[in-house]
């Protein structure tokens, strides 16, 4: 049980432990225990899960962080790298949006492009927690809201629980998510808790996720995952193997690949909007 009697769920114990984690490089049982205000026998089973999935290190008495074989790079690096792809996928995106829709703009490179790209539909209401993007809009027609949270440097976003507020009131037609990585064992990852955090929150307000990835992205973990009991509706990419994409069809997960005609259309899209 947590502090206020509310039973914590799997998804919320691990997303617990991975903040004490991101305060704390190793973090002891007993000390999870205490936090959580569950047993110690349930604390091994979670960080046993966690470690076989990747996502910690399990350690004499506890956990500590896993090391990650890279760090997360700059925005600003993210913007440039794939960059052709990136826009074919938002371009691709773009044709999901219609007229009035509410959806949610999450960080990363290739949503921001989407951001850029909305000029060309009318009366949206746009969720965000990318301040790029919210930057982007703020001289739009359309109805822009921000969730509010802590600002994260690196992904220049509103993160973690702070965030809560603004997300549990409100439902979004389609969220389109960014991501480090992407498995089909672990759907979304990211490099720190409370983007994850966010992340999970969002996808539970959507009535559609529609996760934009290039294919660097694709069969590659991160630090934290979005819950284990992930969903996707549509995946939207510039290459993936056949394996990963049958694994996801099986899923009921529709799989777009954007071709090269999909930035034409967009911008084709955009100069009809500005006359």
């Amino acid at each position: 049980m947590s502090g206020n009697g509310h039973k914590l769920l799997t998804a919320e114990r691990e997303q617990r432990i991975m903040q004490l984690l991101h305060d704390s490089d190793v973090v002891t049982v007993s000390a999870i225990s205490e936090a959580l205000g569950m047993s110690e026998a349930t604390v091994r089973r979670d960080l046993q899960a966690m470690h076989e999935r990747g996502l910690l290190e399990r350690v004499h008495g506890g956990a500590a962080v896993k090391q990650e074989s890279s760090p997360e790079p700059l925005f600003s690096d993210k913007e440039e790298q794939f960059s052709t792809e990136k826009q074919r996928i938002a371009a691709a995106a773009l044709s999901l949006i219609h007229d009035h829709d509410t959806i949610f703009l999450d960080g990363g490179s290739t949503v921001l492009m989407l951001a850029r790209m909305l000029d060309s539909l009318k009366a949206l209401t746009i969720v965000t927690n990318s301040l790029m993007a919210a930057a982007q809009l703020m001289e739009s027609p359309h109805r822009l809201i921000l969730t509010g949270g802590e600002f994260r440097a690196i992904s220049r976003t509103l993160v973690g629980p702070l965030s809560s507020p603004i997300l549990k009131n409100i439902v979004v037609d389609k969220a389109f998510m960014g991501t480090m990585g992407f498995t089909t064992t672990d759907g979304m990852s990211t490099t720190d808790a409370n983007e994850a955090y966010t992340k999970t929150r969002v996808m539970e307000r959507a009535r559609q996720v529609i996760l934009l990835a290039d294919r660097s992205k694709l069969g590659c973990s991160s630090f934290v995952t979005c819950g284990p009991d992930w969903h996707l509706d549509v995946l939207v990419t510039d290459a993936i193997d056949p394996k990963t994409r049958q694994e996801l069809e099986e899923r009921d997960i529709r799989v777009i690949v954007a071709g090269k005609n999909a930035t034409a259309k967009a911008n084709a899209g955009t100069a009809r909007a500005d006359q």
